[in-house]
């Protein structure tokens, strides 16, 4: 009977421990299992380098992710969708820019706030966007243009 209590016992919390790792590992991942969080979308004309689950930052800090990103083809653009925690209110007039964390580093989602009163409800859409740079455009404008100019002397 006692060897029975230990081995229940035993049992018992290695499950526990496998739930506890189970869920340390998920929320590590960035996926919320409490759904204490909303989502509102932002269309941009190029999403380029942008990735699903990239972070989304609000005042230098990261306070949410990239959830899905789809191609809209009424109007050609990128459909971002962006998961906020609750606490985390916008204004209606807030900017969202996507940006690198480097010259080859990977891109993430900026958030600049409004002044508005108007706060945006869990679904809006943030309507001020600024796309990513491409960086290989620059350069090879900066070379054409420059080599078109001095052909012109």
């Amino acid at each position: 009977m006692k060897q029975l209590n230990i081995e229940y016992s035993v049992g018992i919390f290695m499950i526990a421990g496998v739930l506890s790792l189970t869920f340390l590992a998920i929320e590590l991942a960035g996926v919320s299992l409490l759904g204490n969080g909303y989502t509102l979308r932002a269309r941009f004309v190029s999403a380029s380098g942008l990735k699903t689950g990239a972070d989304v930052e609000l005042g230098g800090v990261v306070v949410g992710k990239v959830t899905d990103i789809r191609f809209d083809p009424e109007d050609y653009q990128a459909e971002i969708d962006i998961s906020l925690p609750i606490q985390v209110k916008l204004q209606e007039d807030a900017i969202a820019s996507i940006r690198s964390t480097g010259i080859i580093g990977g891109k993430f989602l900026k958030i600049t706030p409004g002044g508005s009163d108007i706060i945006l409800a869990p679904g809006d859409e943030i309507l001020e966007t600024e796309s990513s740079v491409n960086l290989e455009e620059l350069i090879s404008k900066y070379v054409f243009d420059s080599s078109k100019s001095s052909n012109a002397n």
